[in-house]
């Protein structure tokens, strides 16, 4: 790589755009005479790199002129993204990385503003109250809809949502600014907007939904009733791999751009979006640049979760235990592709519906060449991060059906057995420390630090597992996968050999 000095090189921004090279992808479009119909809060990499990617594809068609995009940052994290894109005119570079080599480059012009709540908090409401404002987005993390993974109830204990509840003119939370704006709107006459979560999480639509009501209720009924009737929420299922953005990322542009963007992402070339059509202020034609309305979206969402998002859990879990650190080094190793495809043809798909228009098969194949993607460089501890809010999600529920059903579940019981010992001693088998990321940390960690005396230990947290230390045929395989684990000797592909085995013959 060669080295480059930050003055001699000119920074991305509307004006610089004129001098990118031809093969970048620039907006083609006036974006002085975009109208910000959507508002974004919690611009991360992957709003950037999926619907702001889909906003600015459908820009490129005359017509869709109010459809430009305002981000909200709520977090102090936020300030530095805001003042980069302050700078860049809300420009960024999106890299897209073919399986086979190819590189897309594209400058996406989608966003036009940007605000910094803990500085403008009158500004964001008004923003969001905003006649122009027809869908209000989010990509706020799964902590950000305050729920209890537990109950799946709204967590009122929580002190910023009950700062927000006591203080409606002075929010902190999404929720908060979303309850203010709408009350603005109703008091003003004018029509709800629509709430659209973006999310990876099931039904975000319903869940969100489901969580301004029970903050909406606590501090105004009246208004509560009136989001009830007026507001939609759709579901939606969403994908596309997104890496953190790196400096290699940063040099990239610069060698190839030949500008400076503080900010860049990098993203895999596939994307989906299937979205439920229930919107009650208008919606972007999405569907012409690639994404498809449903009346459900339940089956796609369980599609997904149950292959791409389990699948990565299952990667990313054996492999840290091997020693890996990406996800393309993991699927590249034939013993962990083997695994991978036995678990989504023998555990998972006996339990999916047939959908219109996927051929799961195909669906399955395309996984495993984006997994294998050299471009991207998922890494491993990104994706076993937060692994007791995803499991129970993506991982548990494929293995109660299987059991209730009769059938097999040995390689996801492997995985969940990894995954003690992951959580309790945090180390590869050669002995090198993993970064563990949950917030159940110390939770997982005294749990399954049992499992010395008592191998069904790390089972005993039910918020997480429910009752699978109570099923016989799943603790049977489970003991025989922690005693082989703690074995001094053990070696994870082996142990992955001999599930692929049957066992029991």
């Amino acid at each position: 790589m060669q080295q480059h000095t930050e003055a001699l090189v000119t920074r991305l921004n509307q004006q610089s755009l004129a001098q990118l090279p031809s093969h970048v992808d620039v907006p083609n479009y006036d974006r002085s005479s975009l109208k910000a119909g959507i508002v974004h809060i919690g611009v991360g990499g992957f709003h950037r790199a999926h619907q702001a990617f889909y906003i600015n594809e459908l820009l490129k068609k005359p017509g869709y002129e109010r459809w430009g995009i305002c981000g909200v940052g709520l977090l102090e994290d936020n300030r530095r993204l805001r003042d980069t894109l302050k700078k860049q005119d809300h420009l960024y570079t999106l890299t897209v990385r073919h399986p086979n080599g190819k590189i897309d480059n594209k400058v996406i012009g989608s966003m036009i503003d940007f605000l910094f709540a803990p500085d403008e908090k009158q500004a964001v409401i008004n923003k969001l109250a905003h006649r122009d404002t027809h869908i209000v987005s989010l990509t706020i993390t799964e902590g950000g809809y305050n729920f209890n993974p537990a109950t799946g109830e709204f967590d009122y204990s929580n002190p910023d949502i009950i700062h927000d509840i006591n203080n409606p003119t002075d929010p902190i939370t999404a929720f908060g600014y979303i309850t203010a704006a709408l009350k603005l709107r109703k008091e003003q006459g004018l029509d709800a907007f629509t709430v659209q979560s973006c999310d990876n999480i099931q039904h975000n639509g319903n869940v969100t939904r489901k969580m301004l009501l029970a903050f909406a209720v606590e501090q105004d009924k009246a208004l509560s009733e009136w989001i009830e009737a007026n507001v939609t929420f759709p579901n939606a299922m969403v994908d596309r791999i997104t890496p953190v953005s790196k400096k290699s990322d940063i040099d990239y542009v610069i060698d190839t751009y030949g500008v400076s963007d503080e900010w860049p992402i990098t993203c895999e070339s596939f994307a989906q979006w299937v979205i439920e059509d229930a919107f009650c202020c208008g919606r972007p034609d999405w569907d012409i640049v690639g994404a498809q309305f449903v009346l459900d979206v339940t089956p796609y969402e369980t599609m997904k979760i149950r292959l791409l998002n389990a699948g990565h859990s299952v990667l990313g879990l054996l492999g840290s235990l091997h020693g890996y650190s990406t996800i393309d080094e993991t699927i590249s190793d034939p013993i962990f592709a083997e695994y991978l495809r036995a678990f989504m043809d023998k555990e998972v798909t006996p339990n999916l519906e047939q959908l219109e228009g996927i051929d799961l098969k195909l669906y399955k194949d395309t996984l495993i060449e984006r997994f294998a993607n050299l471009n991207i460089k998922d890494n491993l501890s990104r994706i076993c991060s937060e692994s007791a809010a995803k499991l129970p999600k993506f991982l548990i529920p494929t293995i109660n059906e299987n059991l209730l059903q009769g059938r097999d579940v040995s390689l996801a019981t492997l995985v969940i057995a990894a995954w003690c010992f992951y959580s309790d001693k945090g180390t590869d088998e050669q002995g090198n420390k993993l970064d563990v990321i949950d917030a159940m940390q110390s939770e997982l960690h005294e749990a399954a630090a049992k499992t010395a005396i008592n191998e069904l230990a790390f089972l005993s947290l039910t918020s997480v597992f429910g009752s699978l230390n109570e099923q016989s045929e799943f603790a049977t395989y489970y003991k025989n996968d922690v005693e082989a684990l703690y074995a001094p000797a053990r070696k994870i592909k082996a142990l992955m050999k001999n599930v692929l085995e049957p066992r029991g013959n």
